[in-house]
């Protein structure tokens, strides 16, 4: 797990950093879809905050999914939620 960082703007940069090594590093475990989920979901909260937007229809399965995952992070802090998916992230690395 990560250390919690000392500063918002080290825990930025740290959050910043991952999400460009997690489009570039091949060498990254290939997470399950219900670690992608939280990924996700830590992402959107950390990035745009509580959930916002008309939740999808019945038959966008994979959007009714990603909606769920980000409204249960609601009131979560940035900060926290870049922790969360930070923590996810390092159960990739080799």
């Amino acid at each position: 797990m990560t250390e919690p960082q000392d500063t918002p703007q080290e825990l930025k940069t740290t959050f910043e950093n991952a999400l460009n090594q997690i489009k570039t590093d091949s060498s990254l475990a290939s997470p399950s879809n219900e670690v992608k989920l939280k990924m996700y979901a830590f992402y959107k909260q950390a990035t745009q905050g509580d959930v916002s937007g008309k939740k999808p229809g019945m038959t966008d399965f994979v959007g009714k999914a990603k909606y769920a995952a980000w409204e249960k992070l609601a009131g979560t802090s940035a900060a926290d939620a870049m922790q969360g998916y930070l923590e996810l992230f390092e159960t990739l690395k080799p």
